[in-house]
C-alpha cells in the first residue's frame, strides 16, 4: 500500500473519531461544527490537531482537548496525539458544515 493511501486511510479514521466527539452545548459533533482547523500526521504517526472552541470561555476548554487527544490516540496506528487550541481565526457559525446548520435549524 502506498504511503499516500495509508495517510488518507489514517486521515479518514481520525475524522471518524472526531465525529464521535460533541460540544456539550450544541448537539453537533466538533468536526461538523468546524472546530477542527487542521490535522497533521508525521511519518512516525504522531498526530497534531489544531482546533478551536466555540468561545474562549467554553465550559469544556479543559476537557474537550483532552478527550480529542485520548480518542485519537486510541486509533491503533497512532503513536501519539497532541491538540493545540487556537482562537485565530475565531470560530464563527460560518465554519459549520451544511449538515450542522441543517441539524440546528439554521438553513
Amino acid at each position: 500500500m502506498s504511503e499516500e493511501i495509508k495517510t488518507q486511510d489514517l486521515g479518514e479514521k481520525i475524522v471518524n473519531v472526531l465525529k464521535t466527539i460533541y460540544d456539550p452545548e450544541i448537539p453537533v459533533d466538533i468536526y461538523e461544527l468546524g472546530l477542527i482547523y487542521d490535522v497533521f500526521v508525521n511519518e512516525d504517526n504522531d498526530v497534531k490537531i489544531l482546533m478551536t472552541l466555540t468561545s474562549p470561555n467554553c465550559p469544556v476548554a479543559e476537557s474537550l482537548p483532552a478527550e480529542v487527544e485520548e480518542k485519537v490516540k486510541s486509533i491503533d496506528e497512532i503513536k501519539d496525539a497532541e491538540v493545540e487550541i487556537t482562537f485565530d481565526p475565531p470560530w464563527t457559525q460560518d465554519l459549520m458544515s451544511e449538515e450542522a446548520k441543517l441539524e440546528l435549524g439554521m438553513l
